[in-house]
């Protein structure tokens, strides 16, 4: 089944109103006429009203780069679902390498953000991989099969539908080479696989997308891999020359 590429950009903690502006103008005028990419931009929550104002076209699309379990009360900081939801997001990104990191999320609260996500029909953006290079593959398989399975327990495979799946393995993210496109194919295929086993429809239709260090140089090649079906990037989409080059290499690339 072929996918339409998605390509989500996490801003993580950069940008600014002018950069906001900037980057919807041009991704308005870039996917003029154009039904073949979905662009998913994910800036700092306090960003999310000016994108607001500026999307245009109607494959461009919010994300969230965080949510809270919780739907009201005494929790400083936070942003509900529900909040994300009324104000129009679309996609959230759960478990990033980051958040596992800095924050201690572990994967009990990914797999609560999971279901609290669901239950308000936004998609969630599920981030996993393995943390360290390692050159056994049946240990990276079982971190990412645990990673998976936490959720599977609780929901099903239904619970799969409309999900997209970020394959991120720490060691490549912000580092200067990503991950080899062979290897995030074999990775990917494997993901695939799993999933499969479970109900080979629903595998069929989840969006693979791989993140760690995807720039224009890389990008032609990890897209090109039969179950990549788009790139999560970091640093370089708040690059507008650079982001826009990756789109335009991407579009290229699946057409082909």
């Amino acid at each position: 089944m072929k996918l339409k590429p998605l390509i989500l950009s996490n801003w993580k903690l950069n940008g600014n109103c002018l950069l906001v502006k900037k980057i919807l103008l041009k991704l308005n005028e870039k996917l003029k006429n154009k039904n073949n990419l979905k662009v998913v931009i994910a800036p700092p929550v306090i960003y999310l009203s000016e994108f607001k104002k500026y999307v245009l076209k109607k494959n461009i699309f919010l994300a969230a780069q965080n949510v809270d379990v919780n739907l009201t009360g005494s929790f400083t900081g936070e942003i509900s679902p529900i909040m994300l939801y009324e104000f129009g997001v679309k996609y959230v990104i759960i478990g990033h390498s980051e958040r596992r990191l800095y924050h201690n999320e572990s994967i009990e609260d990914v797999t609560k953000k999971f279901l609290i996500l669901k239950k308000f029909n936004l998609i969630p953006v599920l981030c996993i991989g393995e943390t360290k290079k390692n050159k056994d593959d049946k240990c990276i398989e079982n971190e990412i099969v645990k990673q998976i399975d936490f959720i599977l327990k609780k929901i099903g495979i239904e619970g799969f539908i409309n999900t997209v799946i970020a394959y991120e393995p720490t060691w490549a993210i912000g580092k200067k080479d990503s991950a080899s496109p062979k290897y995030i194919q074999k990775i990917h295929k494997f993901i695939r696989n799993y999933l499969s086993k479970y109900d080979n429809d629903i595998s069929k239709k989840i969006i693979l997308q791989y993140g760690g260090s995807v720039n224009s140089k890389n990008v032609k090649k990890i897209i090109s891999q039969k179950d990549v079906n788009g790139v999560l990037l970091g640093r370089s989409s708040t690059n507008i020359e650079e982001f826009l080059y990756i789109l335009d290499i991407i579009e290229k690339t699946k057409k082909s």
